[in-house]
């Protein structure tokens, strides 16, 4: 089999064609151009899910979702296993037709609903009606009918390990390695296990226009499925998938917001009229929570460096009716627009790796770094020496980071607390009564999709002493 040759460093926009017609063709085609912008232009497929498929069907909206996670977070078992099936060096392929390839075997080994026939022939198909040629068509068939025949089977687990995990859970080694040095094998092996399983669909209800049972009963009316409930009232689980055609969401009785982002304003727990500053606000969702939750008379200032995020910030404010909200566009690594200890209460969910979010965001897996945790921290660290600036004797400040890497979790708190003996570690925030299984004996939350579900978050609570 002669492999098609890669001629460029990325196919230019202008191939990408409409989706073809034909039997899941369109569907097939939709999410090849997604996994094509997500890999080789930097784009984020959740980002592009939202903006793509919301007028397709249910099921074909379901299928293009798990196409583009499903690709993109095993990419590595699958390339692994390509380079077998076609005895090349995959760099050596253009990139439409290995994203072709991805998908397609992605499509033989995990999604097992559908029919091997049909497989090989969308995935041939696919190629003929796009930018890879005739020849990369055939040589595209050649490799998935033989996939069809062959297993190919994992690196052992010993004597490497970590190339095993690697392969197998589909992570680069480096972060295979970090995993297994900051929990163990044990559990880093069921955290690689867990960040390929699909995310749970998350509501926060806004209890700010009606009671839990009431919002609920009208999401029922209008087809949502409800599952399970969360640790705080405004969270409920879903079933199926949100409805953001529906009147609910245009009403504001909802936002998708995942559990633990939905923990970290429950944690810093603002007095009702306070004054709050979120340092971090865009895209809104804990803003618009701590709004909920400090009530209609409290005063909360969403601040952010990014000016389209600041504008869905106040979109989403003004969809869930909250009229309580200020929005400054500022950087805060650099000293803020706000008098020194004017503030009441300061969330900082500090940028980060993301690597807590990789069943959303696989894509993330791929561009982090091994040196970026170490360098996050040090933005991180910057960001909390300035909230603490504006926060008042008696007040809290929670840092969050959506990421389980102790450098930029517990490691910024510990030598922020050693650097700044006017501020003390809460040990024992209010929201640890309802969920002490999440809470570390420093009062440290700790989430992790291996245990219990929910996106990997690290908060902590600070309190500056009365002087």
């Amino acid at each position: 089999m002669t492999p098609p040759v890669r001629r460029t460093p990325a196919p230019p926009a202008a191939v990408i064609r409409k989706p073809a017609a034909g039997a899941g063709l369109g569907t097939r085609r939709i999410a090849l151009e997604i996994l094509l912008e997500a890999e080789y232009r930097g784009g984020y497929a959740d980002a592009m899910l939202g903006a793509r498929i919301a007028s397709q069907e249910p099921a074909d909206r379901r299928l293009i979702t798990r196409l583009v996670l499903g690709t993109l977070a095993w990419r590595a078992r699958l390339d692994f296993e390509l380079e077998q099936l076609t005895g090349r060096d995959l760099a050596g392929i253009q990139p439409e037709a290995l994203e072709i390839m991805r998908m397609g075997l992605l499509q033989l080994r995990f999604l097992d609903r559908m029919p091997v026939h049909a497989v090989v022939s969308t995935t041939v198909e696919i190629a003929k009606r796009g930018a890879a040629s005739r020849v990369a068509a055939g040589f595209i068939n050649a490799v998935m009918r033989r996939a069809t025949r062959e297993t190919v089977a994992l690196p052992p687990r010993e004597p490497d390990l970590a190339r095993h995990l690697a392969v197998a859970y589909s992570h680069p080694r480096w972060l295979v390695e970090r995993f297994i040095e900051w929990f163990g094998v044990e559990d880093a092996e069921r955290l690689l296990a867990a960040d390929n399983e699909a995310a749970p669909n998350v509501l926060r209800l806004n209890l700010a226009l009606g009671s839990r049972a009431e919002i609920i009963a009208r999401l029922v009316g209008q087809g949502f499925e409800i599952g399970d409930g969360g640790h705080a009232p405004e969270t409920i689980v879903l079933a199926g998938a949100a409805r953001f055609d529906s009147e609910a969401y245009r009403a504001g009785l909802f936002v998708a917001q995942a559990e633990a982002s939905q923990l970290v304003a429950r944690m810093l727990a603002p007095r009702p009229g306070a004054m709050i500053v979120d340092l971090a606000a865009a895209p809104g969702g804990k803003s618009t929570h701590l709004a909920e939750l400090a009530g209609p008379d409290a005063r909360i200032i969403a601040l952010d460096r990014s000016y389209a995020g600041l504008k869905n910030a106040r979109e989403l404010a003004h969809r869930l009716r909250h009229r309580n909200l200020e929005f400054v566009r500022a950087d805060a690594t650099a000293a803020l627009p706000l008098r020194a200890a004017s503030a009441d209460f300061v969330l900082l969910d500090a940028p980060c790796t993301g690597l807590g979010t990789l069943r959303e965001h696989p894509e993330i897996r791929w561009r982090v770094r091994p040196e970026d945790p170490t360098r996050m921290a040090a933005l991180q660290s910057r960001m909390l020496e300035n909230a603490a600036a504006i926060v008042r004797p008696g007040g809290a400040i929670v840092y969050s980071v959506c990421s389980v890497a102790p450098s930029e979790g517990e490691n910024v708190v510990r030598e922020f607390i050693d650097a700044h003996r006017e501020f003390d570690i809460d040990c024992a925030p209010a929201i640890r009564a309802e969920a002490p299984e999440l809470f570390d004996a420093a009062g440290f939350m700790h989430t992790r999709p291996d245990r219990g579900g929910m996106d990997g978050f690290f908060a902590a609570r600070l309190i500056r002493k009365s002087a």
